[in-house]
């Protein structure tokens, strides 16, 4: 298949949460929505598998009335069964012939479709990386090791490739899976509002999944030695481990307040932000976000802190604050030093100390210059791009 002919390509998503314009916190479904939009962009055309209160860019193939409503670990009997419609539904789609290729976002998908997929359905699949291969259940349930041989030892089973989201993710992979060239993440940055000149009087901002993993005991630490405003969002997901996580930060927070409810408009700053940059509390924790909330968030901080203590696959934090030219204050881990330029995007470091040594410099990094960064190397379209060239080399050697 020559590079003229445009695809139809079968993403099968998650249902974990509806994709939406404005998700709160949703990196799977995200991604999931930006490669849709990046397709189409490119002249592709796009099907995404998914619940029936998802909206998206291309074409929809309602599998569920509705998403399970969040993430969970342990599934329920009936979620379950919800799930195992879901994916029953899209491989009756992917049995249609205008498929050339499919593409899945987890294990469980793609050891479906190759336990369950007849002779009429011989496309290759495609699934990205999107969780550290070190995962408790990923090495309890073996599913990648099977799949992967499935894919080694079965000549009659069309092919299947593991697409990493990091050059750091493909290191980590070696060994379990085949992989092929890693992709970044990317997101439609003119979307993202921006500013021109550093935040310099501002607040700092750390946002992520409430758990000790994203190290915000770490950026309540530095706002305490560093004697700086700082703003702190996620949600507290239903786990035991980040419940008390958050429970133990209690004592550090001046102010807990939900600003879920306010909508984005034109007075967001005034109504929402300014009351509370001006109030006399220091340490502000207010809950999760969505898409348009966070970007204000990201647009008027002086930086975004990043001081994770495990090996982050990716970050699509990081480009966010970038596209909002804002930088990043990050600990280096995982992917981290292959999305932030040191010292010209923000600033990698070892330490809570370099953090706070390097916290004085982020106002002399150009917000414009983060800006292009993302622009150059993380946008959706960049993204869907290589998805595409990789569509194109699958197709052509599983021929």
């Amino acid at each position: 298949m020559g590079k003229n002919n445009k695809l139809t390509v079968l993403q099968v998503a998650t249902i974990d949460k509806p994709i939406t314009p404005t998700l709160g916190y949703s990196p799977i479904e995200t991604v999931i929505q930006n490669i849709d939009g990046g397709l189409v962009s490119l002249g592709h055309k796009s099907i995404v598998a998914c619940s029936s209160d998802s909206k998206v860019v291309g074409e929809k193939y309602p599998t569920v009335r509705r998403s399970l409503g969040g993430y969970f670990r342990e599934r329920t009997p009936e979620q379950r069964k919800k799930i195992r419609t879901h994916l029953s539904r899209a491989l009756e789609r992917a049995k249609k012939p205008d498929i050339d290729i499919i593409h899945t976002h987890n294990a469980t998908t793609a050891a479906y479709f190759h336990n369950n997929r007849r002779s009429d359905v011989s496309v290759p699949i495609v699934m990205t990386l999107h969780i550290p291969s070190k995962v408790s259940y990923i090495k309890e349930s073996n599913l990648l090791e099977k799949i992967n041989g499935v894919v080694n030892h079965n000549k009659a089973t069309p092919s299947l490739h593991f697409v990493p989201i990091s050059k750091y993710q493909k290191r980590q992979y070696y060994g379990l899976v085949n992989t092929t060239k890693a992709i970044h993440h990317g997101i439609n940055v003119s979307e993202y509002p921006y500013k021109t000149k550093p935040s310099k009087e501002s607040y700092f901002f750390c946002i992520g999944r409430i758990a000790p993993v994203k190290g915000q005991d770490k950026a309540l630490e530095f706002a305490k030695k560093t004697g700086s405003k700082l703003i702190m969002a996620g949600p507290i997901q239903d786990h035991p481990a980040d419940k008390n996580f958050f429970e133990a930060l209690k004592g550090s927070l001046d102010l807990i307040v939900d600003i879920s409810k306010q909508p984005v408009k034109k007075n967001y700053y005034n109504k929402v932000i300014k009351p509370l940059l001006e109030c006399d509390k220091k340490i502000i924790y207010i809950g999760e976000l969505n898409t348009e909330q966070k970007k204000q968030w990201y647009r008027y901080a002086r930086a975004t802190l990043f001081p994770i203590r495990w090996e982050e696959p990716f970050g699509l934090v990081l480009i966010e604050s970038m596209a909002c030219g804002t930088p990043v204050l990050a600990f280096r881990g995982g992917a981290v030093p292959e999305i932030v330029v040191d010292g010209k995007t923000g600033f990698v470091v070892d330490s809570l100390d370099d953090m706070i040594k390097f916290a004085k410099y982020v106002n002399r990094v150009d917000p414009l210059k983060c800006r292009k960064h993302v622009q150059n190397g993380f946008s959706m379209i960049h993204m869907a791009s290589q998805y595409s060239e990789l569509y194109y080399q699958v197709i052509n050697g599983h021929k």
